[in-house]
């Protein structure tokens, strides 16, 4: 998929449309939840004494593409906001 470099939309931080460079940025992983927290308590809980995974193991492969990470930044106030991400087997800025 073809998109263009620089974009007229909102900005956030003005409270009004100008122009944005856009840039693409590697997506990030999600953070590892706390060792202590609730979920991971219970879920160690869960574990122990049992040989296998205590829920069935997903099938498939997942997603055939993940989703494209853009960032806008504001040509007035150079301020950088993130755009909702979709998916693109091919991604180039023209």
């Amino acid at each position: 998929m073809k998109f263009p470099k620089v974009m007229r939309t909102h900005c956030p931080k003005c409270n009004k449309h100008t122009e944005h460079t856009v840039k693409q940025s590697k997506r990030r992983g999600r953070s590892q939840a706390h060792p202590n927290s609730q979920s991971q308590r219970r879920f160690k809980r869960k574990m122990e004494g049992y040989g296998s995974f205590p829920r069935p193991n997903p099938k498939g492969q997942g997603k055939a593409t993940k989703k494209v990470d853009l960032r806008l930044t504001c040509g007035e106030c150079k301020k950088a906001h993130p755009k909702k991400g979709f998916r693109a087997g091919k991604f180039e800025l023209v």
